[in-house]
């Protein structure tokens, strides 16, 4: 009998300044439609649910090798009208759709492949058209949930399996050899609600600002990297922490705008109601915290650098700060272009974040999508996919 899973596949790699993991959740694999790279369709076949299987792949083999050619110079002249009438600013650094540049591209105005821009000027531009991954050897595990056999099988759809996992943004986070992301850092960043943050969050909310799903995953993520019996500096804080359960032990401080929502917060020892845009210093001693987190909300710093900075004179050396962000945020009070940038590169904006401001290193990200949203979530009707996620951390050296 055929055979179907569902399974986690996780892509693995080192740029230049951080190692990370995309990782894909694929419902129903199926082993005698679906193409697999290397011989992964074989071994995960005969695996049991429970069990994993790794491979490492050379650069060229799950997408095209990098191709010096592949770099375009063109006359910013040879853009069309259309994306003049949008007001598109081109910066260096940043991904746009390939489908902006169509016709110096060769390609169509629907063309969603990312392709980032190196040089720009007045007169003309330098488009990088490699796969964001191009240049990395690339290690794809996957995890396998549940199986199931299928008596038989007629028509469906042929899923190219490395095609799926490397599309739609891994590579984008990482910063390049000489070039970074050119969104300027200076303090404050502006927003399109500059109405003052205080009279904003007075109404509490207490709602969940991600599915079920998400939030089992970010509790998750904190469960692997918080131990017991440490002090955390949870940031931004509401009324629900996503720490997990796992760390009871833990002394944590909330910081919040909104006091009933950080009253309602049973994960919290303490709390304090303070405005990090007006102020980024906490009246909070020195190498006092083991770790600070911070949840679905770094796009709302004004002064995310002085705000690091903070973080830095907080936490003991080694400690972790660590920084989750997902693709749902309150209009109009996230910092310009936050919106405008696509989600792998909010990850590697923060990525940024974190080497400008030189107190981090052994930074690491993640990333989780494709996992079903539950059932009873209110946007299921809407979106199948549980909310995707984008982790940052890192350890401070000082």
């Amino acid at each position: 009998m055929r055979k179907r899973a569902a399974i986690e596949f996780s892509l693995r790699w080192k740029s230049t300044h951080a190692t990370h993991n995309d990782r894909y959740y694929l419902e129903k694999v199926d082993f005698w439609r679906d193409i697999f790279p290397g011989s992964m369709g074989d071994v995960l076949a005969e695996t049991d649910p429970g069990d994993s299987h790794t491979e490492i792949f050379s650069p060229g083999y799950l997408v095209p090798e990098y191709n010096e050619n592949n770099l375009v110079s063109f006359k910013r002249s040879e853009i069309t009208p259309v994306q003049d009438k949008m007001g598109l600013v081109l910066e260096p650094g940043r991904y746009y759709p390939k489908g902006f540049f169509w016709r110096p591209l060769g390609s169509f105005t629907v063309d969603q492949t990312p392709v980032r821009l190196v040089e720009v000027d007045d007169e003309s531009l330098v488009a990088d058209t490699n796969h964001p991954l191009a240049r990395y050897p690339l290690q794809v595990g996957a995890a396998v949930h549940q199986s199931s056999s299928i008596t038989v099988q007629r028509g469906g759809t042929l899923n190219d399996i490395a095609e799926i996992i490397t599309a739609g943004g891994p590579g984008m986070q990482a910063a390049g050899e000489e070039i970074t992301y050119s969104l300027d850092t200076t303090s404050p960043l502006p927003r399109e609600d500059e109405s003052d943050d205080e009279l904003y969050y007075r109404t509490p909310r207490l709602v969940h600002h991600l599915d079920a799903a998400a939030r089992r995953h970010v509790r998750s993520f904190y469960g692997r990297l918080l131990k017991p019996q440490t002090r955390i500096l949870d940031l931004m804080s509401s009324w629900e922490s996503h720490i997990p359960d796992s760390a009871h032990t833990c002394h944590i401080q909330g910081v919040g705008l909104n006091e009933q929502e950080l009253q309602a917060n049973e994960r919290l020892s303490g709390y304090l109601v303070h405005d990090l845009n007006k102020n980024p210093r906490l009246p909070l001693d020195g190498n006092s915290f083991d770790a600070a987190v911070c949840t679905v909300s770094i796009e709302y710093l004004c002064r995310p650098m002085e705000v690091l900075e903070e973080i830095s004179r907080l936490l003991q050396p080694g400690g972790i700060i660590a920084i989750t962000i997902s693709e749902r945020w309150f209009p109009g009070k996230q910092v310009d272009k936050w919106a405008d940038l696509h989600p792998f590169e909010r990850q590697g904006l923060v990525l940024s974040y974190l080497l400008d401001q030189g107190s981090f290193r052994n930074i690491q990200t993640e990333s989780i999508r494709g996992y079903p949203r539950p059932e009873d979530d209110n946007y299921s009707d809407r979106m199948s996919s549980s909310d995707a996620l984008y982790f940052i951390w890192a350890t401070c050296v000082k």
